[in-house]
């Protein structure tokens, strides 16, 4: 693999200010070895702390952030949102699923491994956020409490844009039975997200859907979402689910970031 950390940007993002950066990392440019390989940014792994240490290092200055700024927060798939007054370290991070700041300098920084994460930019205002949404953050509404957290920092819902990074596509996310139904539970109109799969009272969720949606209904500037499947993409992603179906032991976790520069 590359010695660089690779990530990818949106374009909506880019354009939204001169003073905002971002990046939805790939494991690609990283030290970790084994099944971890490459930019493992996750303490929640068992891979060795000096190298997940090292690769937020790396993800720090590929993204032009001065040392100490990678900021996360202690994720458990809650719709929780935190304020980042100053950067904290991971000792010091808060549970929540989400961040927004208005300081420069603060890395918000979302960790995932099929989970969907949201970054959202008020370049004017200089408010940004960043959200950790599998389908429990989702359909409680993490999206909905990320932006209006941005509010209360001075941002304004017609500026902002959002894109959902790399997340389990549809293709590849099989659910049963109970997990469709509370969906449907929640709003009828959610049968949309679900096509039936090849296993008998089975369904494919579209969560890249669900959010694009959800996020759709706020009166944002713009919202998009990347083609890109963590599941499938093994050279470029890590993935619970593909983890799961082979029985492996662990697996590592990309970092998506976004952050206000002094510009």
């Amino acid at each position: 693999m590359s010695d660089t950390p690779v990530f990818l940007t949106d374009d909506g993002l880019s354009k939204s200010g001169a003073n905002i950066r971002h990046g939805f990392f790939t494991r690609r440019g990283g030290v970790s070895t084994g099944i971890y390989e490459g930019l493992n940014t996750g303490f929640g792994s068992d891979d060795a702390r000096d190298a997940i240490a090292e690769n937020r290092a790396r993800a720090e200055r590929a993204l032009g952030a001065p040392a100490g700024a990678f900021t996360p927060v202690f994720q458990y798939h809650s719709s929780d949102v935190a304020i980042a007054d100053r950067a904290w370290s991971q000792a010091e991070a808060p549970k929540a699923d989400a961040s927004v700041t208005d300081r420069p300098g603060v890395m918000l920084a979302i960790l995932t491994a099929d989970c969907a994460p949201v970054l959202f930019a008020d370049g004017e205002a200089g408010v940004i956020g960043a959200a950790h949404s599998g389908w429990k953050g989702a359909i409680g509404g993490i999206w909905r409490n990320t932006v209006e957290a941005m509010e209360r920092l001075g941002a304004k819902r017609a500026r902002i844009t959002a894109c959902v990074g790399p997340t389990i596509q549809q293709r590849s996310y099989e659910v049963g039975p109970e997990f469709r139904d509370r969906f449907i539970e929640a709003a009828p109109g959610n049968a949309v997200f679900f096509i039936p799969s090849e296993r008998a009272g089975h369904h494919m969720f579209d969560l890249p859907g669900y959010l694009l949606a959800g996020i759709g209904t706020l009166g944002l500037a713009s919202v998009s979402a990347m083609d890109r499947d963590t599941r499938t993409d093994e050279a470029d992603f890590f993935s619970y689910r593909r983890t799961t179906l082979r029985s492996e032991p662990d697996y590592g976790r990309q970092v998506s970031a976004i952050m206000i520069t002094d510009v």
